[in-house]
This record gives structure tokens, sequence and C-alpha cells, in this order.
């Protein structure tokens, strides 16, 4: 499907991976999604895990070193590199591909397990549509789907201009700034995006306020864990 008129992917990653930004270590919840839903019965090396917007693919490192077989796309050509030669250095062995996630070059009902750890939330709300059918299209039946956006309850969603498709860009302000376009969802946005093919199995709102801040400050996200159903 066509993406050229969808901006998914902000050119402020690229700048920050080929600055040399890596995250090393995995997600502490990503780690409890993998462990708790991955199939039981099979062995690890049959279980396909995805990760849209892999970034350094620390996520995957993780999922990789624990037997599962993984994969994962990035727009940004320098955060793949970084993956691909952690990978090489450890001696893991992983599907890493400079792609859009509107757009994923995987089969149909490939993967076990996909996930999102706050990469689809930088697209805006008609590309994270989009990426979902993609999602969707890639998963098995009876797959899960770890859906990660940030919440319209985070500060950070007043600090910056935002458009008509939901993505709000210039962020001066809260515990988002310098990550570029983000799009902030609420509740009805997420049920809204999972409606069709997805049976919502767990649908969480995380909030985290600072305290000691002069303007208490709230980091709001979703963590959602969807199951594809066939139509």
């Amino acid at each position: 499907m066509s993406v050229e008129t969808v901006p998914t992917f902000d050119q402020v990653w690229e700048e920050k991976y080929s600055d040399g930004h890596q995250q090393r270590y995995p997600w502490d919840v990503i780690v409890s999604f993998v462990l708790r839903n991955a199939p039981k019965g099979v062995e690890r090396s049959q279980i396909r895990i995805l990760e849209v917007g892999c970034g350094t693919a620390s996520n995957l490192w993780f999922a990789s070193r624990e037997g599962f077989t993984v994969a994962g796309v990035d727009a940004s050509e320098s955060a793949i590199a970084t993956a691909r030669k952690r990978f090489a250095e450890d001696g893991l062995r992983g599907d890493l591909r400079v792609a859009d996630f509107t757009d994923l070059p995987f089969e149909e009902s490939s993967f076990d397990m996909v996930i999102d750890r706050g990469a689809l939330t930088c697209a805006p709300f008609s590309g994270i549509q989009l990426a979902l059918e993609e999602v969707r299209r890639v998963l098995k039946v009876g797959g899960l789907f770890f859906f990660n956006p940030y919440s319209d309850l985070h500060s950070s969603r007043a600090a910056g201009s935002s458009d008509a498709d939901g993505l709000t860009r210039e962020i001066d302000g809260g515990t988002l700034v310098g990550v570029g376009q983000i799009s902030f969802l609420g509740r009805n946005q997420v049920e809204h995006a999972l409606s069709k093919g997805w049976s919502v199995r767990s649908l969480q709102h995380m909030e985290y306020r600072e305290m000691l801040s002069p303007d208490y400050l709230v980091h709001a996200e979703w963590r959602v864990v969807a199951e594809k159903f066939a139509k």
C-alpha cells in the first residue's frame, strides 16, 4: 500500500540514531509481554516475533537471546545498521530491515506476536490505522499484538501544535521534548483503531506524575494487548 501521503517517520530519529543514540536494554513491559504470552508447548525457535519501529532492536536482542525467532523494521537506516552490527557481534540472528510500518515486507500470517513499543504513536492517526491493518495482516489468527501509544492525558499533548489528523508537532514541554511528532490517543481512538478483526484482551492506561515538578508533569500511555481473530 502507498505511504506517500502519510508522514509516518520523523527524520529527528534518523538524526538521533546517526549521532549514536542507542537503547541497549529491553523495556521491562516488553520482557513481561513476551514471556507471559509466548505460545505454550512450542519450541521458542518456532515462535516468530516482529517489532514495528524497532529502533536499535534492544527488545528483539532480548527475544533472540531467549531463543525466539525475531524480525524488526525501522525507517531509520542508521538504527537498523546499529542493530545488525550488535546482533552480529553477539552471535544472534534477526531479520532486521529498513521499512515503513505501514507497508511491512512480510507474508500474511507469518508471526505469532507483534510488538509496538511507542513507535506507531509517532505517526498520524491515519498512519496508525494503516499500520494496524498491516500488523493484523502479518499476524497469525490467534496471534497477539502489544500496542503502546501515548495517551491524550500526557502533559506534552498541550505543549505543541496539533493538526486535523491528530499529529502533535513542535513539542516544547512535558517529558517528550525532542522526540519529534506524536499522536496522543484517547480511549475512543484506541478502541476504534482495534475495532475490526481484533479482540482486545487487556486495555491498561498507565500514568506517572512527577510530584516534585512545579507543573506536576504527567506521563501517560496505553498498554494494549489485542488478539487477531478471523473475520
